[in-house]
């Protein structure tokens, strides 16, 4: 598996980018929103990437941080959500948007993406929903961020690291994360701290994505 590509660009297309990796060009497919954010042809760049592997199909779609890449691998689990749904969704929403729109279950915000019916994302905002704290955690997180592109000679292609289970966080840097989080919702922050700290009072070592969890429970309308 393919994790992560830093090299040069050769071309720009309307869907992908070609990227010379010591010589070996690598095609691959972005959302919209992620292409914008690329430097032009003969920059360096490094993405994070996910190969998917069929009978008849090698392809490579990349994003500029693990989180992009996170939503794009829970919202490929969805019934109906192939690549390009995928790559529609989080290039009008971007992986900050998916997650609000989830959280929040805005169905609307979700089928405003090309090709994306209103059946499609309901079953999005329904099936993603208790993953959605998870993911929020880590674009929370100050230790997630996107990988620098670099110019050497000693550009590489470099295989996924193994996933770890999630580190629990000390209680204040939880909660820090979960109020970043929320008010990344929309959430004022006087109502989100609220919410925060009422959650971290019942459960003190919490770890970031329960108190999400938790304080969305809260935050929900009542009745």
């Amino acid at each position: 598996m393919i994790g992560r590509i830093a090299g040069r660009i050769d071309y720009r297309a309307a869907d992908h980018v070609l990227i010379d990796v010591k010589g070996v060009g690598y095609l691959v497919y972005c959302s919209d929103r992620t292409l914008a954010a690329l430097p032009g042809a003969g920059e360096h760049v490094a993405l994070y990437t996910d190969l998917l592997v069929r009978e008849d199909l090698l392809q490579l779609y990349g994003f500029t941080s693990l989180v992009e890449k996170e939503w794009h691998r829970l919202l490929m689990s969805v019934q109906g959500i192939g690549a390009k749904a995928s790559l529609a969704i989080l290039g009008t929403l971007g992986p900050d948007g998916v997650g609000r729109a989830i959280a929040l279950g805005d169905v609307n915000a979700v089928k405003a993406a090309k090709g994306i019916g209103p059946k499609t994302a309901q079953r999005v905002v329904i099936e993603l929903k208790d993953k959605a704290p998870e993911v929020m955690a880590m674009g929370a997180s100050a230790s997630v961020a996107a990988p620098e592109p670099f110019e050497s000679d000693d550009d590489v292609i470099e295989a996924p690291v193994a996933r770890t289970p999630p580190v629990k966080a000390p209680s204040g840097a939880a909660q820090a994360e979960a109020l970043s989080a929320l008010t990344n919702l929309g959430y004022g922050p006087g109502e989100a701290a609220g919410a925060v700290a009422q959650a971290a009072g019942e459960v003190p070592e919490a770890a970031t994505a329960d108190l999400i969890r938790a304080a969305l429970k809260l935050l929900a309308p009542k009745g």
